[in-house]
């Protein structure tokens, strides 16, 4: 699969660094574009240089732009992948200071849709329908992964309020398999090992060492 066009939203963000080491190492999607956007011009120009010169030392095939447009970035993308946090830390920031206030602690993850962060994730699916709504205009055949938070609750609102979207909700919170696996001395392309749940709420349930069960 070569030669897609991947339009990464909300590309400002630290999240962005290692997304493009990842498709550095998926050379089957050399040739491909890459649309980095963010409406904070300072923050994609740092991403944007950062990302160029990764995949320049790299030496990976790809074409990298920028834009702070996020319906230019649109054109023509077979892949969106939505990392945004609508209005950056700040709004979180000020979010947890009032609800501190009132006795409120934040206790969790913000993908969650309780207490304090509900104000954050209101306008975080918000965000979401407005992305949506924009590649069923724009890029209706474009698969939508869903990496901003809230995933789980965004996912499901989302394919309830547009049911023939092509959209996938992504955590990376499997990854601790991995570190787990370093402390405890095991090379990690040996392992194997089953995950059940969504997002952060997973439960390791089968784990496997070079085909030998370690559970």
């Amino acid at each position: 699969m070569n030669n897609v066009k991947i339009s990464i939203i909300g590309a400002g963000g630290s999240f962005t660094v290692g997304l493009i080491h990842d498709l550095c190492l998926t050379p089957n999607l050399y040739g491909s574009i890459i649309s980095l956007m963010d409406i904070n011009e300072d923050r994609l120009n740092w991403a944007y240089n950062i990302c160029e010169r990764y995949i320049k030392e790299m030496e990976a095939n790809f074409k990298i732009e920028k834009t702070t447009d996020r319906r230019e970035s649109l054109k023509g993308a077979d892949f969106v992948i939505t990392t945004a946090l609508i209005d950056g830390p700040r709004r979180l920031r000020d979010g947890w200071t009032i609800a501190e206030k009132h006795g409120i602690k934040w206790g969790g993850s913000y993908h969650i849709l309780y207490d304090e962060p509900f104000w954050l994730n209101y306008y975080q699916l918000r965000l979401f329908e407005s992305i949506t709504e924009d590649m069923i205009e724009i890029c209706p055949n474009a698969w939508h992964l869903l990496v901003s938070n809230p995933v789980l609750a965004g996912t499901t609102y989302l394919y309830r309020k547009y049911p023939n979207i092509k959209l996938v909700g992504l955590c990376h919170g499997f990854a601790g398999v991995y570190e787990i696996a370093e402390v405890l001395g095991l090379e990690k392309e040996y392992m194997t090992f089953e995950i059940a749940g969504v997002n952060h709420f997973i439960w390791l349930t089968h784990a496997y060492y070079k085909g030998q069960d370690i559970f």
